[in-house]
């Protein structure tokens, strides 16, 4: 943008008194066009596209980053090997899904009704999304932290969900998904 200025500018310090001689001459010979509705829109148009295609500029503003409290759970030097960063990107999109999930579920048909379905449904979807495969197995140093982590937040029981047992699940897969993700930054 800055170089197209100074070109511009270097050809009016150059040629800027015959432009403006030439410029006046047209337009006193020239018949000046009528312009009615419909060259204003498409010239709105033009101007409008031109600006949304501008390239740096973003329609929508950057969102900033969620502050971590010093004391937050945290898996970073727990996911180890070649695919640590694969493993923990997929706990983390996991793991926030079924937050997601369990919170729907608790403000509609709540199907999940025990601490067992819950389990149930993680593994289900575990299973679905790494093919049988076992992140924990992969990661043991990983598996042991997040077993504690839900124990210390959840407890370990399968029976009956209360709606603050069941935000408390939603907080801890919460948990659990922002510091999976926060080792792969």
């Amino acid at each position: 943008m800055i170089t197209a200025l100074l070109v511009a500018f270097a050809v009016y310090v150059l040629a800027g008194q015959q432009i403006t001689e030439k410029a006046k001459a047209f337009i006193a010979t020239a018949k000046m066009p009528t312009i009615d509705g419909k060259h204003v829109a498409a010239l709105a148009l033009v101007v409008a596209a031109a600006i949304a295609f501008m390239p740096g500029r973003s329609s929508s503003p950057t969102p900033q980053p969620v502050p971590v409290p010093p004391d937050a759970f945290s898996l970073r030097g727990k996911f180890i090997g070649p695919t640590a960063a694969e493993d923990a990107a997929t706990m983390s999109a996991l793991c926030g899904e079924l937050a997601e999930c369990i919170e729907y579920d608790g403000k509609h048909d709540q199907r999940l009704k025990t601490g067992v379905a819950f389990d149930d449904l993680r593994i289900a979807a575990r299973e679905m999304r790494c093919k049988g495969e076992s992140i924990g197995a992969r990661q043991p140093q990983v598996r042991d932290a997040v077993h504690k982590f839900l124990d210390d937040s959840v407890g370990s029981s399968g029976g009956p969900v209360t709606p603050e047992s069941r935000a408390a699940w939603v907080a801890a897969l919460r948990d659990l998904s922002r510091a999976a993700a926060d080792v792969t930054r």
